[in-house]
């Protein structure tokens, strides 16, 4: 996390903290802004911003901290009004991608990688193997390089990307 310790990140979303002496560092300084949310309403999130939609309730965080100055509605059960979380960079890796963009994409890489490249303006991918177009099966691409370049503004492929 060369860009923690360098000080470039000004606020981290995250579901969990522990474990990075860096983060624990800068938050107990108040050198950085952390919001915790709970993993399921993490990947929500995420996953809004890439589909376009503006927010959604959850029954998840309420009655906790998590919920303080969030938006109440009741339903069956009460629920909180979480927004879309937008990324300015998202930087992922897959196993396989082609020239036009398409990724296949390796075990648990596929689980937030698709999500976070559809909700970023720029997404940096590194690529594992760069392969022509067409010899990734159309039935293994995971994530079809328009759905994450044309409508979310720009592709950056790179090999072997070092940070």
């Amino acid at each position: 996390m060369k860009i923690l310790v360098q000080d470039k990140i000004k606020k981290a979303y995250c579901s969990y903290v522990g474990g990075n002496p860096d983060l624990e560092v800068r938050m107990l300084n108040k050198q950085i802004e952390v919001e915790l949310v709970p993993q399921g309403t993490f990947s929500e999130r995420i996953r809004a911003a890439g589909m376009g939609i503006r927010a959604f309730y959850t029954p998840t965080g309420y009655g906790t901290l998590i919920a303080e100055g969030k938006e109440v509605k009741i339903f069956d059960r009460p629920c909180i009004m979480e927004t879309a979380l937008h990324a300015d960079f998202a930087i992922i890796k897959a196993q396989r991608g082609d020239t036009y963009g398409n990724l296949w994409f390796k075990e648990t890489a596929r689980n937030f990688s698709p999500l976070m490249a559809m909700a970023a303006k720029t997404t940096i991918v590194e690529v594992e193997e760069l392969v022509e177009l067409g010899e990734i099966d159309p039935h293994d691409v995971h994530l079809p390089g328009y759905s994450y370049s044309e409508f979310f503004r720009e592709i950056i492929i790179k090999m072997k990307l070092n940070f």
